[in-house]
């Protein structure tokens, strides 16, 4: 096993793009998330970029496309394109019965502005199941707004709940350039990318041909750019993409991250159900000694939890799945928490819910991330990942700050009992996940959900 130095060295060895630290800001709610979208879209002059999972059709979505409708007729030489993933906007939500998808909205507002915007639905498999666009970055001129959160009222705190996220602006013209490069180059010169503020979408058997040769290009492609030095009052920033398990450069430099550890390192992870591997590599940083911190979203703030006194649908089951991996993991590692080198900390508040990603490491290493660090998005969904490297530590103000809003609602395990097991879950819950442990499903649904 090689030594976290030799990590370091291929983390170290990594294209980089100078940022000045002034350039580089922590955004810490939902709610502060929001304005910034809505100030950066009015204050843009040459292009803005948005590349979400999805733009919702609720208030906040289109107070968003509203705004961005609105930019386009002050200024229609402004470029502006959406990218959602092609399958998810044309679906309605799961477990609301019947729905239209958010592409309908998309071609009424299209309907009553003169000055168009380009709104692209991008297919990066076959079927929703087997992969989705799952990359992160909104562009407006040279600033590079980066979050996992996608565009409705939970995410942006509309109504009286959020869903918590992770958020930072970096000002960058080479950054910015880079991404919106990657996406002019794959997505809108893609015969199987489709303009869904049209009436006439192509299905996805129609695209079945277009599909794999796009799937086939994301995997061969990376974001380009020169690498840059980096002065005494600059950060290192890598971008990184990747799709599928085999020669993933994105899962290559998490894992790399992860094994680059000397004394500690804290990540955040809506869902416990790591793949194999960065489980492996969180164990074997536990034995040599470093401090590992894991927060992770409370069952009850899991996107897919069911409160009791509403209907129970079998989607609902996920939550207690998850739960169910932590807690061997806890049970599995009590001793590395009684001695207090690992600290798993549950995130609750009120009906909140939490979808944070990302990795600190020895107050040198931030990694910004979509990637929900599961078997869904190291092998299915097409991610990228903002790689920081501050070794003059120019932004540890600000990634403590970061922290310390992060473990707000937290509280630790100081014993695997204290995570709750089929026996305390409601009966239906039970009967659930036993008919899945007997066909031996959650397998299989630990791999594409």
């Amino acid at each position: 096993m090689h030594s976290s130095a030799h990590y370091r060295q291929l983390l170290a060895r990594l294209p980089q793009i100078a940022v000045a630290a002034d350039q580089f800001e922590v955004l810490y709610s939902a709610q502060d998330f929001k304005r910034r979208i809505l100030a950066l879209i009015a204050s843009a002059t040459r292009r803005i970029y948005l590349v979400a999972l999805y733009l919702q059709d609720d208030e906040a979505g289109r107070e968003i496309l509203s705004a961005l409708y609105a930019a386009k007729q002050r200024n229609p030489a402004l470029d502006i394109k959406l990218f959602v993933d092609f399958h998810r906007a044309q679906r309605g939500l799961i477990g609301k019965g019947k729905q239209g998808g958010n592409h309908l909205m998309y071609q009424a507002m299209a309907a009553e502005h003169e000055h168009q915007i380009e709104i692209y639905g991008v297919p990066v498999k076959g079927r929703e199941l087997l992969g989705v666009l799952h990359l992160k970055g909104f562009i407006f001129d040279d600033v590079v707004l980066y979050s996992g959160a996608s565009l409705n009222d939970i995410y942006l705190h509309q109504q009286d709940r959020y869903r918590f996220d992770r958020y930072h602006q970096i000002t960058s013209p080479e950054l910015a350039r880079s991404m919106v490069n990657y996406v002019d180059d794959l997505f809108v010169k893609s015969d199987a990318v489709q303009r869904l503020d049209h009436s006439d979408i192509p299905s996805a058997k129609q695209l079945k041909g277009p599909i794999r040769r796009f799937k086939q290009n994301l995997r061969q492609s990376q974001y380009r750019f020169s690498t840059m030095p980096v002065n005494t009052q600059e950060v290192a920033v890598t971008p990184m993409v990747g799709l599928g398990k085999r020669n993933n450069q994105l899962n290559l430099m998490i894992r790399n991250l992860v094994r680059a550890t000397e004394r500690e390192i804290f990540i955040c992870t809506p869902y416990f159900n790591p793949p194999k591997e960065l489980s492996k590599d969180i164990e074997d940083l536990l034995q040599r000694g470093c401090k590992v911190t894991i927060v992770v979203g409370d069952k009850t703030a899991n996107d897919f939890f069911i409160p009791p006194e509403e209907k129970f649908s079998t989607i609902g089951g996920l939550p207690y799945l998850y739960e169910t991996n932590l807690r061997k993991f806890a049970e599995r590692n009590q001793r590395h928490i009684d001695d207090g080198r690992l600290n798993l900390m549950l995130w609750c508040c009120e009906r909140n819910s939490y979808h944070l990603k990302g990795i600190f490491v020895d107050d040198e290493w931030a990694l910004l991330t979509g990637n929900n660090l599961n078997p869904r998005a190291w092998a299915l969904d097409l991610e990228n990942g903002l790689l920081v490297h501050d070794r003059r530590h120019l932004l540890r103000p600000q990634f403590n700050a970061e922290r310390e809003n992060i473990l707000t609602n937290t509280k630790r395990i100081s014993h695997f009992d204290q995570v709750e097991q089929l026996q305390d879950y409601p009966e239906q819950v039970r009967k659930l996940l036993g008919r899945i442990h007997r066909v031996k499903a959650h397998l299989l649904l630990k791999r594409i959900i």
